[in-house]
């Protein structure tokens, strides 16, 4: 995991509680904002694996042009 990884799955925690307490307590604008922010953290997590995917592809194929 990459530190985008990692704070996209921080992100994503946070929205998640922020739109379970929103609900809890009946605030539609913490929920909204929950849900965003879970949606946020969803999106730099997949670009963070997807940068990871690409380094690791770069890397194999100079390992494979060494040969």
């Amino acid at each position: 995991m990459n530190k985008d990884e990692m704070k996209g799955k921080a992100h994503e925690l946070k929205g998640r509680l922020k739109e379970a307490v929103g609900v809890a307590t009946a605030n539609p604008s913490l929920e909204d904002e929950g849900a965003s922010e879970r949606t946020h953290g969803v999106v730099e997590g997949k670009l963070g694996e997807a940068r990871r995917k690409v380094g690791e592809a770069i890397k194999d194929l100079g390992t494979a042009i060494k040969k």
